[in-house]
């Protein structure tokens, strides 16, 4: 599926995904106690939306790791490029 592919190894999307959350967590927890003056709703809220988010944010970044627009892709050295051991059939003469 073209949503899991991109440059970024999976592993890499969960763990961006887990801190972005846990400073979003935070910051949601301290804006709901100010508005509500309950840290137990705050609590509350903050705990429901880690979830939520942070499955949002994996695949927010899944889609965005396999679109290539506005990226700079490293240039390949002819050296990097693999040899073949057998000659192509279209260069052969005869």
């Amino acid at each position: 599926m073209i949503l899991f592919n991109g440059h970024e190894a999976h592993t890499r999307s969960v763990v961006k995904a887990i801190s972005w959350r846990t400073l979003g967590s935070i910051d949601t927890f301290v804006l709901s106690w100010l508005f509500t003056g309950s840290a137990k709703a705050a609590g509350a809220i903050a705990g429901t939306e880690v979830i939520t988010k942070i499955g949002l944010y994996y695949f927010h970044e899944r889609v965005w790791s396999s679109i290539h627009w506005g990226t700079r892709r490293e240039s390949i050295a002819v050296s990097d490029l693999p040899v073949r051991d057998e000659p192509d059939a279209a260069v052969l003469p005869g």
